[in-house]
């Protein structure tokens, strides 16, 4: 009878694990393996950007458009570049979030064309309008978010701002085109991204939408996505250029991409469909240089 026990507990032991690994266990992501795709990505190109975006105040569509593009992301790896001169020459410059660019212009510059920011940075950016809105008057803001959340509540403040500030061009990401951005993140990493559990980084909406408005784009300061598991491994640096004493980069890439308990990005991920899509998009890396 013992045994009979024994084999009942490990019957419901295997039952157990059958359920946990066909439900949302499965889903989580692999930290070293993207999925192999059979089919060549859709076209972002014509994704058109007139729909894609719309005006948080009158009914001017984007209609910007730049030969060559480079992205300024957050990392410590341009702190002592002395980029600040290459990236200001540019024809057109990209940057995320609240990323400044006062003290830091020797390493990052200070032309801003275009600011990518999500719902969740939507305070820090325009609560410092000195910073984000009056240094660079030229400056397109994209503003992304949760349809929900951005209808309830967040375009509401946008356009408060806005009508402080008669200079400020800003744009929100439509509904129909978010939906776009996770239909995208499905066909390219084989993962729905709800039932994984993953946001969406605003390093996906800022590549994605580069890749629209721009012929070429250069990235500065994105680490290629085997960096974190070099041996031996990287040196520690800060996860972005203006907060020193913030959260290393790589343990913040690594703990987002292998969780499972709540809602994380997938920012590892998100690196390799960037690299597999570095030919069909005319994408450059740099600072670090990418293999």
């Amino acid at each position: 009878s013992q045994r009979a026990a024994a084999l009942g507990v490990l019957f419901a032991l295997i039952m157990l694990l059958i359920i946990y690994s066909s439900g949302n266990g499965s889903e989580v992501f692999p930290y070293s393996r993207l999925r192999g795709r059979a089919r060549r990505p859709p076209d972002l190109k014509k994704w058109g950007v007139k729909s894609g975006y719309l005006p948080v105040c009158g009914n001017k569509t984007l209609t910007a458009r730049c030969h060559q593009c480079v992205i300024v992301t957050s990392s410590s790896h341009l702190l002592g570049t002395r980029l600040g001169t290459a990236i200001d020459g540019a024809e057109c410059t990209i940057r995320m979030n609240d990323a400044p660019t006062t003290g830091y212009e020797a390493d990052v510059g200070n032309k801003t064309s275009f600011r990518v920011v999500a719902h969740s940075s939507l305070y820090r950016v325009l609560r410092r309008p000195q910073e984000f809105v009056n240094k660079t008057p030229e400056t397109i803001f994209i503003f992304w978010g949760p349809p929900a959340k951005m209808q309830k509540s967040l375009l509401k403040i946008i356009q408060r701002v806005s009508a402080s500030f008669p200079n400020m061009t800003a744009y929100v990401v439509s509904p129909g085109r978010m939906k776009q951005f996770d239909e995208l993140f499905r066909g390219e990493t084989g993962k729905d991204r709800e039932k994984s559990r993953s946001w969406l980084s605003t390093g996906w909406f800022t590549m994605v939408i580069a890749v629209e408005l721009c012929d070429a784009v250069h990235v500065y300061g994105m680490v290629p996505p085997n960096y974190c598991g070099r041996r031996p491994p990287p040196r520690r640096l800060p996860y972005h250029y203006y907060e020193p004493k913030g959260p290393d980069e790589c343990t913040t890439y690594i703990h987002n991409e292998r969780s499972r308990k709540g809602n994380h990005h997938r920012f590892i991920t998100e690196k390799r469909v960037f690299s597999s899509w570095a030919g069909l998009y005319n994408i450059t890396f740099s600072h670090p240089t990418w293999p």
